[in-house]
C-alpha cells in the first residue's frame, strides 16, 4: 500500500546541502506480512548491506570477472590480470609456447611501493592502474600515488620523473616540419626549425573562429571563463603538406548559461553563457570544411584556403566534425540534421572538387546507434552496417555506386561493428547478435565473414555472450563469456578457427554470496501486444524470503539507442539494482519494445514517441512476474532511472500513475528540446513543436499522483539542471507537489553516497512505509 496525498502542496523543496531533510507526506502504514514470515532485517541493517553490494564494494567480494587483456610486445604477447582490486595476479603469455609466467602481484606492488616511499601503502591509497608489461625489458609499468612508477625485476619500485610539460595545444604535422597554433579565432602556421609564422586566416571571430571548436562546460569551469585555450581543431595529410580544417558559425544560436553557486576556493558565486546544440532548435552551429596547402603557404608567406565542396553540416554535439584523409585526400563523413541522410565525400585538396563515395538514406532516419560507415580503403572502398533490410547487416560500398552495395551478410540478425579485416582481404571477423536463434537475442557473437561469397562461419560457439577481444593481425581472440547465470571464463582462442587453446580465468562470486547475495534471474515474457517476446531481469534482496511481500521497483533506461537489461554475469553484478534491492524491495529492469539490437521494427515504436514508448510493455511484463512469484506486489510499484532514465521516471509515474507511484528521477532530460542535439534527434528526426512538446514531460506535469524525486547536478555538462527546474515548476503550476534535490558541484555523474541515502530514502519512506535511518553526523571541516 502506498500513501495517497489527501492535499497537495505547491511548494517545492530544494534541497542542495547534505543533511537536508526532504519534505515528505507522512509514512504509509507497513504492509502485513503472512505470519510465517521471518521478520525483515533491521532497516539500518539493510542499509548497510546495500552500501556494501554498491559499486566498489560488491567488486571486491568477487574474483577474476575481468581479466582485462592487452596484447604486448607486437603482438607476441598477451598480459592479463586474476583476482581483484585488493589482490591481483599480473600474468604474461608468451603466445609462442603459451606458457604462463606470473609477473607481478598486488601484495608486490604495495610493498614495494611502500619501501619506495617509506610509509605503509594499501590498495585504497595507491589507485592501482594503467598496469603494462614489456617483456623485453621485463619491466613492469603502473600508475600509482598519483604518479607513475617501473617495478623492475627485482622487486624495486622507481617512480617516473617526468619533466613538467607545458600544455601545448598546436597541431603539429606527422612529418615534424610545421605545427598550427590558434591565436586571437585565426590560424598560424609555423616553421618548427626556424620559427617563421604565416597567418592562414585572418578574419576569425568568436562566433566564427577557425579551427576551433566549441567549448565544453567542462572546459569552461576548470578555465573559469566562456573562452578556453582549446586545441587546434584539424587532420594533416600524412605527407605533412596539407591541413584540414573547419570553420565554426555560432551565430544566431541560442546559448544556455549556468550558475556555480559552491565553486571550490571562491566564495561567490560564478555564472557563465555557452553554447549547446539543442535538440529542435531553429538554429544551430554549422561546420564548413577547408584545405590549405601549408609546404606553398610557408614558401609563399601567404596561405589560399581551399573551400571543399561539401554542404555546411549542422554541430550536433559541441565536438569536432568528422575530418580524415584516405589515399591522400580528404574523407569527410557528413551527415544532414535529423538524420536523414549520412554520406561520406572524397575531396580533392587542391580544387576543393567533392564527390560522394557512400551514401546512407533509411526511412524514417538513420539510426547512427545501429548503423555506420566506415573507412575500408584496402578493399577498395567503404564498409557500411546499414539497416536498409529492416537489419543491421554489412555492406561493402564502393564509390562507382555509393548508394548500393555489395551484401557481406545476411539475415534477421545485427552486425555491432567490425572487428578485424584479413590481410588477405579473403575475410573479415564481426561481432554480431541474435543470428542464433535459439540463445539469447542480445547474446554477442564473433563471426568469420567470407569476402569472396563463402559461408559465415560462428566463431564462439558456446550459447553464452561473448566479449572479445582481438590482436591486431587478428590471430588470437580473447574471450570472456558469460550469461547473467554463468560466470564469466576468459579463454584464449584461435583467431583463424576459434578454437580455445589456452584457459585464463573463471569468475567467483563464492564471497560476495556468502555475504547473503541474492543473485539475479533472468526473466522472458511477452510485450503488451501479447506476442512479441522481451525481457528483463529480477532482483532480490540478500536473505530474500518467498513468504514474504515485496514492492517492485523498475529501474529504467528505455529508447532506441541502447539496451538496459544485462547480458553478461560482470553486468549484472555491477547493475545498481543489486544495492537498492537491499532496502527490501525487488528490483527490475526491462527492455521493451523501441530499444537497440532488436531489428528495425522492434525500435521504430520509439520515433517521435519517446513519451510513450515502452511504457505498457514495462507493466505487462512486471504483472507476469508478478504472476509468477505472488511475493511482488503488483499494487507497490516505484521507479528510477538516470539521464534518458530520469526522463523514463518522471514519464512513467505522469503518463501511468494508476501503476508507478513513487520515482526518483536523476538527470533526466524531460523537455527533449533542452538536451544536446543528437540524442534526441537520433530518435525523433528534427519534427515540428507539436510533436516535441507532445513528448515533453511537462505537458503531462498534471498528471502526478505519486510521488516525484526530481535529482540533478548543479553543474551538469550532459543534460542541463535547467530540466528539472522545469519539470519542478511545471508541476508546481499544476497544482502537484515535487521534491528536488540539488547537488552541489556535481556533474551529469551523480552517484555519490548523499544521493543514495535520498534515492534509498525516498522509497523506504513512500513504498516500503518505513522510517529511513538518520544521517550520520558529521564535524565541519575547519575553515
Amino acid at each position: 500500500m502506498r500513501a495517497r496525498l489527501t492535499s497537495v502542496s505547491r511548494s517545492i523543496s530544494l534541497l542542495a546541502l547534505a543533511g537536508a531533510t526532504i519534505a515528505m507526506a507522512a509514512p504509509a502504514p507497513a504492509r502485513t506480512t503472512a505470519p510465517t514470515a521471518a521478520a525483515a532485517p533491521d532497516i539500518r541493517a539493510r542499509y548497510a548491506l546495500s552500501d556494501k553490494f554498491n559499486g566498489q564494494g560488491l567488486s571486491d567480494l568477487i574474483d577474476n570477472a575481468d581479466v582485462a587483456p592487452r596484447f604486448v610486445a607486437e603482438g607476441k604477447g598477451l598480459f592479463y590480470r586474476t583476482g581483484n582490486r585488493l589482490a591481483q595476479n599480473y600474468i604474461y603469455v608468451d603466445l609462442a609456447t603459451l606458457a604462463k609466467t606470473q609477473i607481478a602481484t598486488t601484495a608486490q606492488l604495495l610493498a614495494a611501493l611502500s619501501a619506495a616511499t617509506g610509509k605503509t601503502v594499501d590498495a585504497d591509497a595507491a589507485h592501482i592502474a594503467e598496469v603494462d608489461y614489456d617483456p623485453a625489458t621485463k619491466a613492469l609499468r603502473f600508475a600509482a600515488l598519483d604518479g607513475r612508477w617501473t617495478l623492475a625485476a627485482n622487486g624495486k619500485a622507481d617512480k617516473i620523473i617526468e619533466a613538467p610539460r607545458k600544455e601545448d595545444l598546436s597541431l603539429p604535422s606527422p612529418d615534424g616540419r610545421f605545427r598550427i597554433v590558434a591565436r586571437n579565432f585565426n590560424l598560424i602556421a609555423v616553421d618548427i626549425k626556424s620559427g617563421k609564422e604565416v597567418a592562414l586566416t585572418t578574419d576569425g571571430t568568436r562566433e566564427q573562429p577557425y579551427g576551433r571548436s566549441i567549448p565544453q562546460l567542462a572546459d569552461i569551469l576548470r578555465a573559469g571563463t566562456e573562452e578556453p585555450d582549446m586545441p587546434v581543431s584539424g587532420a594533416w595529410s600524412p605527407d605533412g603538406r596539407y591541413l584540414l580544417s573547419w570553420r565554426l558559425d555560432t551565430r544566431d544560436v541560442k546559448k544556455l548559461s549556468i550558475t556555480q553557486q559552491n565553486p571550490p576556493g571562491e566564495f561567490y558565486p560564478r555564472s557563465f553563457s555557452y553554447v549547446y546544440p539543442l535538440a529542435g532548435a531553429e538554429k544551430l552551429p554549422q561546420a564548413t570544411r577547408f584545405v590549405i596547402d601549408i609546404e606553398q603557404a610557408m614558401k609563399a608567406g601567404k596561405a589560399k584556403i581551399v573551400p571543399l565542396a561539401i554542404p555546411s553540416e549542422s554541430i550536433l554535439y559541441p565536438s569536432p566534425p568528422d575530418m580524415g584523409w584516405i589515399n591522400g585526400k580528404p574523407r569527410i563523413l557528413w551527415t544532414e540534421r535529423g538524420y536523414k541522410q549520412q554520406a561520406v565525400y572524397q575531396a580533392d585538396p587542391d580544387t576543393g572538387a567533392a564527390r560522394i563515395v557512400a551514401h546512407e538514406a533509411v526511412k524514417p532516419l538513420v539510426t547512427v546507434t545501429s548503423s555506420m560507415i566506415l573507412p575500408a580503403p584496402d578493399l577498395g572502398g567503404e564498409l557500411s552496417i546499414s539497416e536498409r533490410s529492416g537489419w543491421a547487416q554489412l555492406y561493402l560500398v564502393t564509390p562507382d555506386a555509393p548508394d548500393g552495395g555489395k551484401p557481406l551478410t545476411r539475415g534477421d540478425w545485427e552486425v555491432l561493428s567490425v572487428d578485424h579485416v584479413a590481410g588477405d582481404k579473403s575475410s573479415l571477423i564481426v561481432t554480431g547478435v541474435g543470428r542464433e536463434k535459439a540463445r539469447n537475442p542480445y547474446w554477442r557473437a564473433l563471426y568469420r565473414v567470407s569476402l569472396n561469397g563463402g559461408d559465415t562461419t560462428e566463431l564462439t560457439p558456446e550459447p553464452l555472450d561473448h566479449d572479445a577481444t582481438l590482436s591486431d593481425d587478428g590471430r588470437w581472440i580473447v574471450d570472456q563469456m558469460s550469461s547473467p547465470t554463468s560466470p564469466t571464463h576468459a579463454v584464449l582462442r584461435d583467431g583463424r578457427t576459434g578454437r580455445i587453446v589456452l584457459d585464463l580465468a573463471t569468475a567467483d562470486d563464492s564471497r560476495l554470496r556468502a555475504a547473503g547475495y541474492t543473485s539475479p534471474e533472468p526473466f522472458q515474457g511477452v510485450a503488451a501486444d501479447g506476442h512479441t517476446p522481451i525481457y528483463g531481469m529480477i532482483f532480490r534482496p540478500a536473505n530474500f524470503d518467498a513468504k514474504r511481500s515485496y514492492p517492485i521497483i523498475d529501474n529504467v533506461y528505455t529508447g532506441p539507442t541502447t539496451t538496459d537489461v544485462p547480458a553478461t554475469w560482470n553486468d549484472a553484478h555491477r547493475v545498481s539494482g543489486n544495492a537498492v534491492a537491499q532496502i527490501g524491495a525487488i528490483v527490475v529492469m526491462i527492455d521493451g519494445t523501441g530499444t537497440s539490437r532488436r531489428g528495425q521494427a522492434f525500435r521504430l515504436p520509439a520515433y517521435q514517441n519517446l513519451g510513450e514508448v515502452g511504457l505498457d510493455d514495462h507493466i505487462s511484463l512486471i504483472r507476469q512476474m508478478a504472476a509468477k512469484y505472488p511475493y511482488m506486489d503488483a499494487t507497490r510499484v516505484g521507479v528510477f532511472g538516470g539521464s534518458a532514465g530520469g526522463y523514463d521516471t518522471a514519464r512513467f509515474l505522469l503518463r501511468r500513475p494508476n501503476f508507478f507511484t513513487v520515482g526518483v528521477s536523476s538527470s533526466g532530460n524531460h523537455d527533449l528540446r533542452l538536451d544536446k542535439t543528437w540524442w534526441p534527434e537520433v530518435s525523433m528526426g528534427n519534427p515540428d513543436e507539436a510533436t516535441w512538446e507532445r513528448n515533453s514531460n511537462m505537458s503531462v506535469a498534471g498528471n502526478l499522483m505519486g510521488k516525484l524525486l526530481l535529482i540533478h547536478g548543479d553543474i551538469d555538462d550532459n543534460v542541463p539542471v535547467t530540466e528539472s527546474f522545469r519539470l519542478a515548476k511545471a508541476l508546481m503550476d499544476a497544482g502537484r507537489d515535487v521534491d528536488l534535490v540539488v547537488l552541489p558541484n556535481t556533474t551529469h555523474r551523480v552517484y555519490q553516497p548523499f544521493f543514495w541515502k535520498k534515492l534509498r530514502d525516498y522509497f523506504t519512506l513512500n513504498l516500503l512505509g518505513e522510517t529511513p535511518p538518520a544521517l550520520t553526523a558529521r564535524t565541519p571541516a575547519a575553515k
